[in-house]
C-alpha cells in the first residue's frame, strides 16, 4: 500500500511474523518478470566469459613467475569477488533497490559516497561498452573470413555501433526479451567453451595434443607454488577483473521474483559458475599447448587454440563464442547502467527525466536510450581521436570496478553494524567477509594506481605529464564525477545530500 509520501510499499506476508517491512519505491518496472535462472544467466553473461578468457589468459601466463599456476591465479582472484558477492546478497536482503551500490552506500555511508559509487558504475559501464562493441564488430567479420573488414577501423566501428543500437533496442523493449536473448547467447557460449575443454583434455590424454602439451596436475591450483608474491599479485590484478559483471543480476532485482532474496543468490551462484568456467578452460588450454604458446598468442588465445583443438572449419565455433560473449555482455552492460541512473534520478541525485519508465514496456526509457547514445559517442569519439586512448581507458576500468565493489563491501559492514554480534554466522558472512573483500579491493585499487602510473604499462606507451594515461583517465573520471556531484548540489538539488544515514532493520536478515 502507498505511504503518505506516495512511495509504494512491498510488505512481507502477514503470516510470517518475524519478517521486516521492506519499503521499496515502485519505479514502474515490471515486477516478477524474470526468475532465478534468468537472473543467473544475466549475471554470468555480463562478465563475457568467452571474451574474458580470450583476452586475459595469455597475459596471466605471461607474468614472470606464474609458471603453470594460471588456474591458481584465477582461483585466488575469485576469493574477493565471492566476498563482495556476499555483501551484495545481504544488502539486497534489506534493500532490493535497482540502484544497488548507489542506494546501499548512500544509506550506510551517506549520500555523497552513494552518489560517487553510482557514478563509478555508470562510467565503468560506458567505458567497457566501447571495447565490447569493437570485439562484437571485429568478430562478426572474422566469422565470415572477411579479414579486410576486420582490419578496417571504420568498418569495425560501424558494425560495433550497430551492435550497441541493437542491444539498446532489446533492453528498451523489455526485460523478458533481454533475458531470453541472454539465454540463447550464453547457452551457445558455455556449450562451446565446455566442448573446447573436453576435446582439448581428451586429446592431451590420447597424446594427440600439441608437442608442447603438459599433463594437467592438481598442483596447478596451488597458489603457494607461484614463484613470488609479486608474481601472485600481478597475476591476480589481471584476473580479478574478468569476474566483473555478476552484479548485473542484482541490478534487475526489482524485476525478479523474490526481489530481496533471488537476485543475491543469483549473484553468488554466478561467481561460482564463473570460477568453474575459468579454471576448467584455463587447465584445458594450458594442458593442450603449454604456457609459451599462450604467451605468444596472448592477444587472442581462443582463436589460436580453436584452430589447434578443432581444426578448420570447426574452429569457427570459438569465434562465435567470443562474438556471442561480447554481444551478450553489451546488452547486460546497458541493463545495470539504465537502472542505476533510474534509481539515482528517482532519489533526486540526477535529472528527473532519467527516472522515466515506459508504461508499455515497463523499462527505463531515457536512461536506456542515453546509455546507448553515450556508449556510441564514447566509442566513436575515441576511435576517431586515438585507438590507443580507447585501449588506455579499458586499462583504467579496473580502478572503477575496485572502487565501487570495495565501497559496497564497506557499506555492508556499516549498514549491519548493530547486528554483527548476533551470532557467529552473521559476524563472518555479513561482517568479516565483506570487510576482507573490500580491503583486498582497496589494495588492488592502490596497486593498480601504482602500476598504471608507469607510461610503459599503457597501450600506447605515451606519457601524460610524466604519468601513464590509464591512471589519468581513471582518476580523472572519479574527480570529474566529484565535480559534477558538487555542481548538482550547488544548483538547487540539496535535498538528496541532506539524507540521513541508516542501519539495517533489526529483522533484515530473517527476511
Amino acid at each position: 500500500m502507498p505511504l503518505p509520501d506516495g512511495t509504494a510499499t512491498v510488505q512481507t506476508p502477514s503470516h510470517r511474523p518475524h519478517q521486516p517491512h521492506i519499503h521499496v519505491e515502485d519505479k514502474g518496472l515490471k515486477r516478477n518478470a524474470i526468475g532465478f535462472v534468468s537472473s543467473v544467466v544475466i549475471g554470468v553473461a555480463s562478465t563475457a566469459p568467452g571474451y574474458s578468457l580470450a583476452a586475459s589468459l595469455g597475459f596471466i601466463a605471461a607474468v614472470v613467475g606464474i609458471g603453470l599456476q594460471s588456474p591458481a591465479i584465477l582461483l585466488v582472484a575469485f576469493i574477493p569477488m565471492a566476498m563482495i558477492a556476499a555483501a551484495y546478497y545481504y544488502l539486497n536482503r534489506a534493500d532490493p533497490d535497482c540502484g544497488t551500490t548507489f542506494s546501499w552506500v548512500g544509506k550506510a555511508l551517506g549520500p555523497w559516497a552513494g552518489w560517487i559509487g553510482g557514478w563509478a558504475i555508470i562510467v565503468a559501464d560506458i567505458i567497457v561498452m566501447a571495447n565490447l562493441a569493437q570485439i562484437a564488430g571485429k568478430y562478426t567479420f572474422l566469422l565470415f573470413d572477411w579479414d579486410s573488414a576486420a582490419n578496417s577501423t571504420a568498418a569495425v566501428t560501424a558494425l560495433g555501433v550497430l551492435w550497441i543500437v541493437l542491444m539498446t533496442a532489446i533492453c528498451y523493449i523489455g526485460i523478458e526479451l533481454s533475458a531470453r536473448t541472454q539465454v540463447v547467447l550464453l547457452s551457445f557460449e558455455i556449450v562451446t567453451l565446455a566442448l573446447f575443454a573436453i576435446v582439448a583434455l581428451v586429446k592431451v590424454a590420447a597424446g594427440d595434443a600439441a608437442a608442447t602439451s603438459v599433463d594437467p596436475s592438481i598442483s596447478w591450483l596451488n597458489p603457494f607454488a607461484v614463484g613470488s608474491f609479486s608474481a601472485l599479485t600481478s597475476g591476480v590484478l589481471i584476473a580479478i577483473f574478468i569476474y566483473w559483471g555478476w552484479d548485473s543480476a542484482v541490478t534487475v532485482n526489482e524485476e525478479t521474483e523474490g526481489s530481496n532474496k533471488t537476485p543475491g543468490k543469483a549473484a553468488v551462484v554466478s561467481t561460482v559458475l564463473l570460477l568453474l568456467i575459468y579454471v576448467i578452460v584455463a587447465v584445458a588450454a594450458q594442458a593442450f599447448v603449454g604456457t609459451d604458446a599462450l604467451v605468444k598468442n596472448q592477444d587472442d588465445v581462443l582463436s589460436f587454440l580453436g584452430t589447434q583443438v578443432f581444426g578448420s572449419p570447426l574452429d569457427k565455433i570459438l569465434v562465435i563464442a567470443v562474438l556471442t560473449s561480447a554481444a551478450a555482455s553489451t546488452q547486460t552492460t546497458i541493463l545495470p547502467t539504465a537502472r542505476t541512473t533510474l534509481s539515482m534520478a528517482r532519489a533526486g541525485a540526477l535529472p528527473r527525466s532519467l527516472g522515466t519508465v515506459s508504461p508499455r514496456y515497463m523499462t527505463p526509457t531515457v536512461s536506456t536510450l542515453l546509455m546507448g547514445l553515450f556508449s556510441v559517442l564514447w566509442y566513436v569519439g575515441l576511435t576517431i581521436v586515438s585507438e590507443n586512448i580507447l585501449f588506455d581507458s579499458i586499462s583504467a576500468l579496473g580502478l572503477m570496478i575496485a572502487f565501487y565493489y570495495g565501497l559496497t563491501g564497506y557499506a555492508c559492514v556499516v549498514y549491519y553494524r548493530h547486528q554483527l554480534l548476533t551470532n557467529v554466522k552473521t559476524f563472518v558472512l555479513v561482517g568479516v567477509l565483506p570487510l576482507l573483500g573490500a580491503l583486498i579491493l582497496t589494495g588492488v585499487f592502490i596497486k593498480s594506481c601504482v602500476d598504471l602510473s608507469d607510461p610503459a604499462n599503457s597501450a600506447s606507451g605515451d606519457s601524460w605529464f610524466g604519468i601513464g594515461p590509464p591512471l589519468i583517465i581513471g582518476i580523472g573520471f572519479l574527480i570529474f564525477g566529484a565535480i559534477l556531484m558538487v555542481i548538482w548540489y550547488l544548483t538547487g538539488h540539496r535535498a538528496f545530500f541532506r539524507r540521513k544515514t541508516e542501519t539495517a532493520h533489526a529483522d533484515a536478515l530473517t527476511a
